[in-house]
């Protein structure tokens, strides 16, 4: 009989990761490096990347740089320069592990939607549904900075999935959020922003956040928050799985991005890029502050942010814009339905940054409007782009099918323009 259970849990579990991922009437190659000129991409023009990020490490405004290109689904440049870490000497490497923070949120969004397409859920159901703690919420009207109590009056609206992939649910975000009233309420709640080593779960600090103030009615206004917090428990509630089970086996395992999770094994622990910041001119590496910046390899190992806990390289985030790019589709898998992929990256805040405005938000990415198109170097309309706390950059051109990827590790002020450098010599290097 237990033999027999145990042939039925292979079974169920075998057809439920089929549910998510399948097999695609299409095949596009897997990434691979090429010719530039075979992309439609000059060589002399690329060679302009190669000398700006040379230029930046030598002039200290950063202590390395991983960049990549690829357009048409082939690599065209993949370099490493100066540093991983100075005070050990350690040079950088192409294929070495960033830590990519918000870069997380398109991924888990991407998960939230491959569980849309099953039929688990509406975009526009509220939470609450499936997380009971978010019934009834809450919005700040009163607070004490004496003592850090808060009074609240009633949302005019429960916060929906939609909301919470775009960032207009009105939760806030702790530490680094915009308001010094809402620093205050997190702490004192003991909700867990961004990283951390203590042994603490995404489903007890969610449950907490759940019971504190947003900053307006969901729907009306644009806050970047922890929603995508929420939405990786949400993962585990609708999924039945742990999140971090979940994307390695829906995404990471099927588009062979086997150097992307919350957590490092020792193997590769000597990958992992040391965030930096400047002291009397010299890069030395960041010291603890309210986190540790070593997460990713030290410590309980148990806090699975969906918002900023992912580590990756290059190449792996790379190979997941691609699936994009594909209409969601890579290597003959099959993550999303072209038509899921053109909801996601469509506008989905309305005018909340005005009618004019170079930018629009999706339900996972940043995205280019015509008027950004026109102001130049961000891209065609509909480029999709974000960008990670440890400052990491990406975007990818679905016009122009090219992708761009930048990722550094400092913390601190810098004075760093590597950023709209690479975006604007992607562009200038197309030739076709």
């Amino acid at each position: 009989m237990k033999r027999y259970f145990i042939l039925v849990l292979i079974l169920f579990l075998g057809i439920a990761e089929l549910a998510a991922q399948t097999k695609s009437i299409r095949k596009t190659a897997p990434l691979a490096e090429a010719q530039p000129e075979s992309a439609g991409i000059s060589t002399e023009r690329l060679n302009r990347i190669d000398k700006m990020c040379e230029e930046a490490v030598a002039e200290g405004q950063v202590p390395g740089i991983v960049s990549l290109v690829a357009r048409n689904g082939k690599i065209v440049h993949w370099k490493a320069y100066g540093m991983a870490e100075n005070e050990k000497n350690r040079q950088m490497k192409r294929d070495d592990i960033f830590r990519i923070a918000s870069q997380s949120k398109a991924i888990t969004s991407t998960a939230v939607m491959m569980l849309w397409e099953e039929g688990k859920f509406q975009l526009d159901d509220p939470v609450s549904k499936y997380i009971p703690e978010f019934k009834n919420p809450q919005v700040l009207s009163g607070f004490s900075y004496s003592d850090t109590t808060w009074t609240g009056v009633p949302a005019s609206k429960e916060i929906t999935i939609r909301h919470l992939l775009t960032h207009t649910s009105g939760i806030g975000y702790g530490v680094i959020d915009g308001d010094e009233r809402m620093k205050m309420i997190y702490q004192k709640a003991g909700v867990t922003d961004l990283f951390t080593t203590e042994k603490i779960t995404i489903e007890e600090s969610v449950k907490k956040l759940a019971k504190l103030p947003l900053h307006h009615n969901p729907g009306e206004n644009f806050t970047y928050s922890e929603g995508l917090d929420v939405l990786g428990y949400f993962i585990e509630v609708v999924s039945g799985m742990p999140f971090d089970e979940f994307l390695e086996t829906h995404i990471f395992d099927p588009l062979g991005m086997d150097d992307t999770g919350f957590y490092l094994p020792e193997s590769k622990a000597g990958r992992l890029v040391a965030v930096q910041h400047k002291v009397d001119g010299v890069w030395k590496k960041y010291p603890v502050t309210f986190y540790d910046t070593d997460y990713p390899v030290k410590g309980a190992k148990t806090f699975f942010s969906g918002g900023a806990g992912l580590s990756s390289t290059a190449k792996d985030y790379a190979t997941f814009l691609q699936m994009y790019l594909n209409g969601g589709e890579y290597n003959g898998v099959r993550l999303l339905s072209r038509k899921t992929v053109e909801v996601i990256l469509s506008n989905q805040i309305g005018n909340i940054w005005g009618d004019n405005s170079d930018t629009k938000f999706g339900l996972a990415f940043e995205l280019v409007t015509e008027n950004g198109q026109n102001k130049g170097g961000l891209g065609s309309e509909g480029t999709f782009n974000w960008g990670g706390y440890f400052n990491t950059q990406y975007f990818a051109d679905p016009q122009e099918n090219v992708i761009g990827i930048i990722m550094k590790q400092t913390q601190g002020p810098v004075d760093d323009p590597t950023g709209w450098k690479f975006r604007q010599m992607v562009f200038q290097a197309i030739d076709d």
